[in-house]
């Protein structure tokens, strides 16, 4: 993030939590505030106001009608099938709509409103950020769909766990426009996340539990000085430049895997610095969202795994409003070709990203295969079992790669490049060899770390 990125920001929180401050000392006159923390939901709901106005100027007006129209399809619909499928519709509809128009102008509508085009704010491209936004209007229509049917377990008032949380439906008056626009525009989250379900952000909301801040300070705080340690020493290198203009002509096999490498590690900084930072002001207000990118880039053997862990409150969010209802478990094939290509399109309405869905989609298939034909609870005590499973990983580490590249580094024209060089000579094929011998011992250092976390009671899925 760039110095002047950064101080916004932080004059950014210092703001919330100062008028916060100022709004709870006037508000805890009222019973309900020593027992509850409902009362703090007017102040997200006005704090976030007056933000999207600074940043987004009258455009704020856009948002607006479109979080309206959203509402009224959810309280339209209720209960009724329908409401599924207008609410993707709708929300789908939006995303394309904001890519074509590029966020709209007054004057479209009319040219007596075209001075308050000139009224943009200090971020005036605010169609690019609400691609999250609308996450956040997909997960309140569904939940108070299934709050109307009565799917899943009632809000018994007792304290929840993460994953009760987001499937525990409250009562129906909960589900209101001030809830709604508190939970869809809420300060710390609106930019870039994580993303969080309604029911698990209201009953956060209300209720009063113990958030581990002193840990999660401590953690979060390391790792954003580390990170923006390396994002300034990304700028003071030639081959992140050198990728983006495809210029690598004359480089050896392994200078070109350098630079791939390299590169994703710095897409995984860009993503950690904001996502970690915006996490920290949530802990930091007492809502605690789903962590993303719980390992390192260079730390994932497992295509299943690597996606859980890399932008892990947007995997959740697929898995409840997409890959469970689409049939889970029944239709595996079919759920991951579809989510990937909603992924896809839903970063960017573009043939590259496409590309990237349908590699990943296809990539994750082997890895399925073998836990079929080799599931570890009949293989698992073999002594040969593991280091088939560190071949297998191995594969895997390579595939991401080339999809991760693709999507978001050099395209399928650069990494078309970057397969002919390293398959298309002697000196290649012995670099690939090296590289894959490097790789299947690295994975068994990560096997072991890994074992060493379960011995320790922490069981992740990635």
């Amino acid at each position: 993030m760039a110095i002047r990125t950064q101080s916004a920001l932080l004059a950014l929180l210092a703001a919330f939590f100062t008028l916060k401050f100022i709004y709870t000392r006037s508000a805890r006159g009222s019973a309900s505030a020593t027992t509850k923390k409902t009362y703090l939901l007017p102040f997200y709901t006005i704090f976030s106001v007056l933000m999207l106005l600074v940043l987004h100027g009258t455009s704020i007006l856009k948002v607006l009608v479109i979080l309206s129209i959203n509402y009224a399809i959810a309280k339209a619909g209720g209960g009724s099938k329908w409401v599924v499928a207008a609410t993707w519709i709708f929300n789908g509809g939006i995303l394309f709509l904001n890519e074509t128009y590029s966020g709209y102008t007054f004057a479209g509508l009319h040219s007596a409103l075209s001075i308050l085009d000139s009224l943009e704010g200090v971020y005036p491209r605010w169609h690019v950020s609400f691609n999250i936004t609308m996450l956040r209007l997909v997960s309140f229509n569904m939940d108070y769909h299934w709050a109307c049917n009565r799917a899943g377990a009632a809000d018994s008032g007792n304290e929840l766990t993460e994953r009760q949380r987001k499937t525990t439906y409250h009562a129906l008056d909960v589900y209101s426009y001030r809830n709604y626009l508190a939970y869809t525009l809420y300060a710390p989250l609106y930019i870039a996340g994580p993303i969080m379900t309604f029911n698990d952000f209201v009953w956060q909301a209300s209720a009063v539990y113990e958030i581990h801040i002193l840990i999660n300070l401590a953690a979060h705080t390391v790792v954003l000085l580390a990170a923006r340690k390396a994002d300034a020493v990304k700028h003071d290198e030639q081959w992140w430049r050198g990728a983006d203009t495809h210029a690598w002509g004359g480089d050896s096999a392994g200078q070109l895997s350098m630079i791939g490498f390299w590169n994703l590690v710095i897409v995984w900084l860009k993503l950690l610095l904001p996502w970690r930072f915006f996490r920290l002001w949530a802990l930091l207000d007492g809502i605690d969202p789903p962590e993303n990118m719980v390992r390192c880039v260079a730390n994932n053997y497992s295509t299943l795994g690597f996606w859980r862990s890399w932008h892990r409150s947007y995997n959740l969010w697929l898995v409840r409003y997409i890959y469970i209802p689409l049939g889970g478990t029944k239709r595996v094939a079919l759920s991951t070709v579809l989510i990937f290509s909603f992924v896809a399109l839903w970063h960017d309405l573009s043939f590259r990203l496409l590309a990237w869905g349908w590699l990943v989609s296809f990539f994750i298939l082997p890895e399925l295969l073998a836990k079929y034909l080799l599931p570890a609870s009949k293989f698992g005590d073999k002594p040969w079992y593991r280091h088939v499973c560190a071949l297998g990983a191995v594969c895997n580490v390579l595939m991401m790669m080339a999809a991760n590249l693709v999507g978001f580094v050099l395209g399928t024209e650069g990494m078309g490049y970057m397969v002919r060089e390293m398959g298309g000579s002697w000196a290649g094929l012995g670099f690939m060899v090296a590289a894959c011998a490097c790789l299947f011992v690295g994975v068994q250092v990560m096997f072991e770390y890994r074992e060493e976390e379960m011995r320790r009671g922490i069981y992740r899925r990635c």
